[in-house]
């Protein structure tokens, strides 16, 4: 996590600096090399022509980001918006599977752009969460309240439902000022704000100053170093003996557990545990506005249906109290594939079986799962974390609320039913008279029939007809793997969603659906896509008519 963020200069970077060119839709963006020095020059038909030095580079376990300065004004174009120092987010992203650039942004749910324009200020944008910041400064809304502004970094328990908050106590007004004017002091902005003595008025003034002012001289270290997780550890730096500890250690403030963790009796090392790791991974991106089991973000949000959001879903989930993130996953290096894999195995279930002993007994564990005990059907993962994220590869990941496929919410909100995962041939009427009948539910059927349009629809191809994009990726992504007859033409239409993510999704899928490589360049408008699209399909139906393609 470390390589998390990078100064340009002396990074070891995989993006080609070699004077490429990445084109999209009408404008073009090269990437060239002069000594230590990187260079992004983007030729747009809608926003002029830009130079911009590399400063930071972000990411580099999936994919490279980068932020820049203007260095020369346009040949034509628009005139510069910004401060020359200010470090803007470039518009292109290098991803590594497969090599390739893409539109910076399309690894979340934005909607299609018009064309390549550098945005988003890097210190106000992505400094905290690719850094190690200093943790009173990712605090400061949740201790003002709900008339605090939103700003990056924060801490978001208000995106949890209410009786899963943590709470922040203030145990020393006086201190908390005093610290706050400290805060203002270091981020430069000694004036009369810094001279407030009110907790309200402090911290606000904090706040605005943080969103503007907060740059990289403050940070703690450049990428995600031990302090981002361990806070300073004096103790543990003077004695190597003693362990770092997770909790916050301050004269003004502390973190009271929530009711859900006080009646599950959590322990401190566990909340800890999994707070830390939801500092960062917590998100929900892009201001899409749908979550799953059917909520909304600015409403009653639901669990995140992309990667970076999974220790928030797995606050909500059921196992939360008692199982850490570190229990699967190592917080120290990218985990091992070996251990991933094992996990998805009958033997993986080892880590449920330490609080759900009475599983370990094959005849229970078969009774319970409605499958064979030595099968992927009985391993906990595959029902309780099913895979329907949408991950960084294209590629579904798992989701980390931990919960049961049988729950109403899922069944009777979301789509597609996630026992359709797997039993990718089953109807919406045979799986849900199956969960009825194996674990004595019930479910509404004209909730059923809202989202399908009828129980006999498949699930998937349904969700793909109906469903929110979210959703549709999902479906694609599991009719590509099964390799679903009546699905390339549905999948193929995909290709023009309205958000450009899913266009990637559905192109993987193609590619399974008659294997062979689907080559429709995304990177233009919507017409050039379909009329290539078309051609792609002619091609393969050709082939297939032929007999020289599955």
């Amino acid at each position: 996590m470390h390589r998390m963020t990078r100064v340009a200069e002396t990074a070891d970077l995989r993006a080609p600096f070699d004077g490429r060119t990445f084109r999209f839709k009408e404008d073009a963006v090269k990437l060239t090399r002069a000594a230590n020095d990187r260079f992004v020059a983007i030729s747009s038909r809608s926003f002029g022509d830009h130079v911009y030095r590399v400063t930071r580079v972000i990411g580099g376990r999936y994919r490279e980001d980068f932020a820049g300065v203007e260095v020369a004004e346009a040949r034509r174009g628009a005139p510069v918006l910004n401060s020359a120092k200010d470090e803007l987010i470039l518009p292109v992203t290098f991803v590594y599977s497969p090599p390739s650039f893409r539109l910076k942004g399309y690894s979340v749910m934005v909607g299609e752009r018009p064309g390549l324009k550098a945005g988003g200020i890097w210190n106000q944008t992505c400094i905290f969460c690719h850094n190690t910041a200093p943790y009173f400064s990712s605090l400061l809304g949740e201790l003002l309240g709900p008339s605090a502004p939103g700003y990056q970094g924060e801490v978001v328990d208000r995106l949890l439902p209410r009786q899963r908050r943590a709470a922040l106590s203030i145990t020393s007004e006086e201190d908390l000022v005093r610290a706050a004017a400290d805060e203002l002091r270091f981020l430069s902005r000694e004036d009369v704000a810094a001279r407030r003595t009110d907790v309200p008025g402090a911290l606000a003034a904090l706040i605005r100053a943080t969103k503007t002012g907060f740059d990289a001289s403050h940070l703690v270290e450049i990428g995600i170093g031990c302090e981002s997780c361990h806070g300073g550890s004096r103790q543990h730096v003077a004695d190597v003996k003693q362990k770092p500890s997770f909790a916050i250690r301050s004269t003004f403030v502390q973190v009271m557990p929530s009711r859900w963790e006080i009646a599950k009796r959590a322990t401190s090392e566990v909340r800890s545990i999994n707070r830390t790791c939801a500092r960062c991974h917590q998100v929900l991106f892009s201001r899409y506005p749908f979550t799953w089991e059917g909520g909304e973000r600015n409403g009653d949000a639901g669990g995140s249906h992309i990667s970076s959001g999974e220790a928030r879903d797995f606050l909500l989930g059921g196992c939360t109290t008692a199982l850490s993130c570190a229990a699967c996953h190592d917080p120290h290096a990218a985990d091992a594939p070996e251990k991933l894999r094992f996990l998805e195995t009958s033997s993986g279930n080892a880590v449920c079986l330490r609080c759900h002993g009475e599983f370990e007994e094959r005849g229970k564990l078969a009774q319970h799962s409605h499958h064979d005990p030595a099968g992927a059907g009985a391993v906990c993962i595959e029902c309780h974390m099913p895979k329907k994220n949408m991950g960084l590869g294209y590629n579904l990941t798992r989701y980390h609320r931990i919960g049961s496929p049988t729950d109403r919410a899922r069944v009777e909100e979301d789509r597609p039913l996630e026992c359709a995962l797997c039993h990718a041939d089953k109807s919406v009427g045979e799986l849900v008279g199956a969960m009825e009948r194996f674990w004595g539910k019930r479910y509404d059927r004209e909730k059923l029939v809202a989202l399908y349009g009828e129980l006999d629809a498949s699930p998937l191809l349904a969700t793909l007809a109906r469903g929110k994009a979210h959703e549709q990726a999902t479906a694609i992504h599991v009719l590509g793997e099964h390799r679903m007859s009546g699905a390339l033409l549905p999948v193929a239409g995909q290709l023009v969603n309205r958000y450009p993510l899913v266009r990637y999704f559905a192109r993987e899928a193609l590619e399974k659906l008659v294997g062979r490589p689907c080559d429709v360049n995304l990177d233009q408008d919507d017409a050039a896509i379909q009329a290539e699209a078309t051609r792609w399909l002619a091609s393969v139906r050709s082939k297939i008519a032929a007999g020289r393609a599955p």
